[in-house]
């Protein structure tokens, strides 16, 4: 996951799926276009859970060259092999979450809607800075709200990649994606979707593609 202005899919898993009968759901989607990463986000269940989850997963995605992080767990993510781990403000200290997966695992870590805490993880080697929620999120309460000129300061400022978070859907993508959006997560914009799940990433990446084409040649950054 590096730097660019081609803005690309980030999907989180729902809160709560099947392993088995969710693989084939993934597949199908991975399949209908461009996808950078699955967030693989499972709250307050047995860690042997989270291991049926990723073991399951991980192929699916990893064969597609979908890199998946394991969310607030990088102790399962390094010994799962995941390509990374994401971490909020209240999970695991960052220079512990770097020890345990070593220099070359991904680090995401979560800023809300704080600049300052956004450059400081930045500045402790993360490798993506997430921001949000955008919108109201119907999978979980978000613990702040951020503006789009969060993004586009982000944007003009720094190197470093950002991802935005909450709410997003097809509908409503292309303000954050020409705000300055290196990568959408997105969790229900796509697993409910309507039309369903691939067809929603198909959709993802038509309007992605027409925001950046509207948005004209990318202002230098840094």
């Amino acid at each position: 996951m590096t730097a660019s202005r081609d803005c690309r899919l980030y999907l989180l898993t729902p809160p709560a799926f099947e392993p088995a009968a969710f693989a084939d759901t993934l597949a199908r989607a991975l399949d209908a276009g461009d996808v950078a990463c699955l967030q693989i986000r499972l709250k307050d269940v047995p860690d042997d859970q989270v291991r049926r989850a990723i073991e399951r997963l991980l192929p699916v995605a990893q064969s597609r060259n979908v890199a998946v992080l394991i969310n607030d767990r990088p102790d399962l993510a390094a010994e799962m092999g995941a390509d990374g781990a994401h971490i909020g403000q209240d999970d695991m200290d960052q220079a512990k979450a770097r020890k345990i997966m070593g220099p070359n695992a991904i680090l995401g870590v979560s800023a809300y809607d704080s600049r300052h805490r956004a450059m400081v993880v930045a500045e402790d080697g993360a490798d993506y800075v997430a921001f949000g929620a955008f919108f109201p999120s119907t999978t979980k309460e978000p613990p702040a709200r951020a503006g789009l000129d969060l993004l586009e300061w982000w944007q003009a400022l720094m190197e470093v990649p950002c991802v935005a978070i909450g709410g997003i859907t097809v509908a409503n993508c292309a303000d954050v994606v020409r705000a300055g959006a290196d990568f959408l997560a997105v969790t229900a914009g796509v697993w409910n979707y309507e039309a369903g799940p691939a067809q929603a990433v198909t959709d993802f990446n038509r309007e992605i593609a027409r925001a950046l084409e509207d948005e004209g040649p990318a202002p230098g950054r840094g």
